[in-house]
């Protein structure tokens, strides 16, 4: 099939074209006319959840931000907001909608209430607009005024239900962390009894870095003891024992050549009686003093033996005791923990931001968003005009005709000789006469817009 017989076959059924598109366009106008319009009213609101917030410091991660945004979404379409935007716009005093209540075809065990709900939510929705975090909420209705207000108050219904929902969220997990501080602090408080108890029925104190004080006397002692002895210096090293060699040669020399009662002679030695008795308590002192510190290096040495015996006596006792200061660490750790996030908390449930920030309010809209007058009728006509052609050519496969000199040809496999005319068409074999009959390619092209069988 080519061009030539798509354009016979639509020229077959041009009426049956023609009635579609009639036809198509009278029901376009049909529902223009007929049908109630509806009209759509969009308030915008920004979800504030870029920054951190202003108590917690948190922001929202973007693998979370579509569940957010999806979250949000639903919520406006949720029961919840809708009774309150319903009794936000005071309906169960508005007439109109007391007769449309009265007037109503379904939900008749309905109460007005949940009607009226149930009226909010069957034209709410709402979307994020792409590429942002600004939230689209829209309402339709078949009056302009109505699309406004209950927009309005979606909004405003919205933004009180989150800040609320904020609110009594922050009010339980501050209640629920108080309560676990008050745990801690019982607990800190019996950990706390425990550990003086067993100090006092062991007699032994634990510091604040959890070392005892006969551990730290201990470790006084050994590095006391680890100190490098000092040796008190030898008398015959001493200056003083020296000089005193020295005058003895020298008085030995002397006294080779001067007599016993030389006055040179008497000064030396008396010189050298006075340096050898201060030669003698130099010894004596030196004696004294090695005696001494051997007594304390004595003395030292066993109070380290017994304070490392009495230490090593109660190291499980000290072990218990510090296992007691990790349980008392705990429970403070605990305790301040939960007091901290338990203020946090309560400053957060009288916060006056719900994490959105209103943009704008609801317009009235001036044409409605279905029907569209000018797009239906404009599109029934070729909307009827291709029906037509479609129909055309299935009732063409249906029950096929020739209705050109290829078509006999193809289903008669043999040469055509002749075309007769419809007797019946007279305008148009008049028409046709001039051209003539023939088997020449140009009269078989003129006769194939007339062939029928």
């Amino acid at each position: 099939m080519n061009i030539f017989h798509f354009l016979r076959i639509i020229w077959a059924y041009r009426l049956l074209i023609l009635a579609s598109a009639v036809i198509c366009f009278v029901t376009g106008t049909a529902v223009v006319e007929l049908v109630k319009p509806r009209y759509e009213a969009q308030s915008r609101v920004m979800l504030d959840v870029i920054k951190p917030d202003p108590i917690t410091g948190e922001v929202i991660s973007s693998a979370f931000m579509r569940a957010y945004t999806k979250t949000q979404t639903e919520m406006i379409k949720d029961q919840q907001v809708a009774r309150m935007a319903a009794q936000d716009l005071k309906w169960d005093k508005d007439p109109a909608i007391q007769k449309a209540y009265r007037n109503r075809s379904t939900g008749r065990d309905l109460d007005f209430m949940a009607w009226a709900t149930q009226r909010v939510q069957d034209g709410a929705d709402a979307n994020v607009i792409m590429g942002s975090n600004i939230l689209e909420i829209t309402y339709a209705s078949s009056s302009p005024e109505e699309a406004k207000r209950v927009s309005d108050a979606l909004l405003k219904a919205y933004m009180d239900m989150t800040l609320q929902s904020r609110r009594e969220t922050a009010r339980r997990n501050a209640e629920w962390y108080e309560a676990q501080a008050e745990k801690a602090k019982a607990m800190l408080f019996t950990a706390e009894g425990s550990k003086a108890a067993f100090e006092r029925a062991n007699g032994i104190v634990l510091q604040d870095d959890k070392i005892d004080l006969d551990s730290a006397r201990l470790s006084a002692l050994a590095a006391q003891g680890s100190g490098p002895m000092i040796a008190p210096p030898s008398a015959g090293t001493s200056p003083a024992a020296t000089q005193l060699a020295t005058f003895d040669a020298e008085l030995a020399e002397l006294s080779k050549s001067l007599g016993p009662n030389h006055p040179q002679l008497l000064q030396l030695k008396l010189r050298r009686s006075l340096l050898a008795q201060q030669v003698a308590n130099e010894r004596n002192n030196a004696a004294t003093n090695g005696g001494a510190a051997l007594n304390a290096a004595r003395a030292s040495s066993g109070l380290l033996e017994q304070q490392k015996a009495k230490v090593m006596g109660q190291r499980e006792k000290v072990e218990q005791l510090r296992l007691m200061q990790d349980e008392i660490d705990l429970r403070r750790d605990q305790y301040n923990k939960s007091v901290a996030r338990a203020a946090q908390l309560r400053q957060e449930s009288q916060v006056a931001d719900a994490g959105v920030v209103p943009l704008a309010n609801a317009v009235t809209p001036q044409d409605p968003v279905f029907p569209k007058k000018l797009l239906i009728m404009g599109v029934s006509v070729p909307a009827g005009i291709g029906l037509g052609i479609f129909i055309a050519i299935l009732l063409e496969l249906l029950g096929r005709r020739v209705r050109s000199v290829e078509d006999l040809s193809a289903a008669a496999s043999a040469p055509v000789l002749a075309v007769i005319r419809n007797p019946n068409r007279r305008t148009r074999a008049r028409r046709d006469a001039p051209r003539g009959v023939g088997s020449s390619p140009r009269r078989t092209r003129a006769a194939r817009g007339a062939a029928r069988a």
